[in-house]
């Protein structure tokens, strides 16, 4: 196993960025914010008909005839096929969809995906407009409240944003004490779910179930989170490479003192290339919401048992920390370094198609098109490049996209780039381990989390999550004494459970 040395890819990405810092501003001296050049929004498409109406079901197995009312969205209630049965012992139809493939829990407003078209759109914006001209504190705020702040909006939530940016030292203690070497998306995820200690004024448990009926309560939770979630995830940075943490600082932009507090090395007067802040803000509205995803289902199914919102984001941070959801851009380059040269790629590509390698980067649940977010990535690459240095990889990561785009086999089956194919050389080329790619996933994926526990709260059909199954064990049995039973088949049984040396050693011994 390759061991980093997080110390020197700390003062590497360090002296890298004090480098360029000269690099901020363009050939007439102005700061350059227009990373992005403009850009044509992801495919227009009407709004879905009205379609509303009744299906008519036909039983087969006994002749009945139903009638199930199908909603203006095109939504039917499962609960209604509960009444398509078959007699006694029936309970009723239910729908069996492992993965949700096609199960809608909740109706929301925040953000809507057409993975034909290739449309992502945030309150109706689409992604490419906010990306090309806003901040991620902005979109934030849309997410969180439906609209745009005005002039004056936007500059209250800075501020309250920036004013609970500060961790308590207990917090800090907790990430102190953790190994140097551990996960800082297991260090995320532990110290979002103490954070719920820290803030007993917000706690269900503590203060009863309606604490959240209260807008004063409920802005105070949200402003504490997007403020401590960059300073959490730098402190898990700084501690990976045996670091201190950094205080925020209030001066400068969200992104900005992100960057700050993971390359000041606590100098105060220490500003970062505000071009690699402006990118990094970019890539943060790209992954602020994503609709009902893994993790953000997580964080809905945990709010409805009317936990605090720590522990439900700690929760959805958890899920995110899966290799399948918010490590795929590891993958990413993983098979990039694979394949090493364009020379290699007809090569890999054959063995794609032969199902000997795996594509990572390419295909979406949800997309079946080209992910609007990897067209935005793709031109921001250019624009990081331009000031560390360009990956050679991205070369190998162009020449397969084109490879793929022009090959049958992927075309056919719909299988285009998606936001971790560029993603993941971008965050190399900044300096970052890639273990802490998920950090910076989860940083401003906390918008989303939140607007969606915010949405919850007003949803008079919001209910305590509770799927149902379908049962496949034996039927019925009656309890055995033990003397009676047999050994059970071998895959039943417990197996073996390594025992350390140490551990033999102390079992070797003897003592009363």
């Amino acid at each position: 196993m390759e061991v980093i040395d997080h110390s020197s890819v700390a003062r590497t990405r360090l002296a890298v960025l004090t480098a360029h810092l000269s690099s901020s501003f363009d050939q007439f001296g102005a700061v350059s914010n227009g990373i992005l050049e403009s850009s044509i929004c992801s495919a227009a498409v009407e709004p879905p008909p009205n379609l509303k109406g009744s299906l008519v079901v036909v039983d087969e197995r006994t002749g009945n005839k139903y009638r199930v009312p199908v909603s203006e969205d095109g939504t039917i209630k499962a609960t209604d096929l509960k009444k398509i049965t078959t007699g006694k012992n029936d309970k009723g139809l239910k729908l069996y969809d492992p993965g949700y493939l096609n199960t809608a829990p909740v109706r929301s407003s925040i953000c809507y995906i057409d993975g034909d078209e290739g449309i992502l759109r945030y309150r109706g914006y689409p992604i490419e407009e906010l990306s090309e001209g806003s901040s991620f504190l902005e979109v934030a705020y849309l997410l969180m409240y439906g609209n745009l702040p005005s002039e004056s909006q936007l500059a209250d939530w800075e501020f309250a944003v920036s004013q609970h940016s500060a961790v308590p030292q207990g917090i800090l203690d907790i990430i102190h004490a953790m190994p140097h070497d551990a996960h800082p998306m297991g260090v995320l995820v532990s110290a979002m779910s103490a954070l719920s200690v820290f803030h007993p004024d917000a706690n269900p448990a503590l203060r009863g179930q309606d604490i959240y009926n209260s807008k004063q309560v409920r802005d105070k939770q949200i402003v504490r989170i997007l403020g401590k979630a960059p300073t959490i995830a730098a402190a898990a940075y700084l501690r990976m490479a045996g670091r201190p943490p950094v205080l925020p600082s209030s001066n400068l932009s969200y992104s900005e003192n992100f960057l700050y507090m993971l390359d000041s090395l606590g100098n105060r007067t220490y500003t970062p290339n505000p071009r690699l802040a402006r990118a990094l803000d970019i890539l943060f509205i790209l992954h602020a919401e994503h609709e009902m995803n893994c993790s953000t289902a997580a964080a809905r199914h945990l709010a409805s048992s009317g936990v605090d919102v720590y522990t439900a984001l700690s929760g959805a941070v958890g899920a995110l920390y899966g290799p399948l959801h918010g490590g795929a851009n590891e993958a990413v380059l993983k098979m990039l370094s694979d394949i090493g040269s364009i020379d290699n790629i007809p090569d890999f590509i054959e063995g794609v198609k032969n199902r000997k390698r795996k594509m990572s980067g390419f295909g979406h649940r949800v997309y079946k098109n080209y992910d609007p977010r990897a067209k935005v990535i793709k031109k921001l690459s250019e624009e990081v490049f331009s000031i560390v240095g360009r990956d050679p990889l991205i070369e190998v990561a162009i020449a397969l996209e084109k490879a793929a785009l022009s090959d049958e086999y992927f075309v056919k089956r719909k299988l285009y780039p998606n936001v971790d194919f560029y993603s993941g050389l971008i965050y190399r080329a900044m300096g970052f381990p890639t273990e802490f790619f998920p950090v910076l996933f989860a940083i401003p994926r906390m918008a989303g989390y939140l607007s969606h526990w915010r949405e919850s709260l007003d949803d008079p059909d919001t209910k305590i999550m509770r799927p149902a199954q379908v049962y496949t064990g034996v039927w019925l049995r009656h309890y055995m004494p033990l003397r009676e039973r047999m050994d059970t088949r071998e895959e039943d049984k417990l197996g073996q459970v390594s025992v350390s040396n140490a551990t033999k050693r102390r079992l070797a011994g003897s003592g009363s």
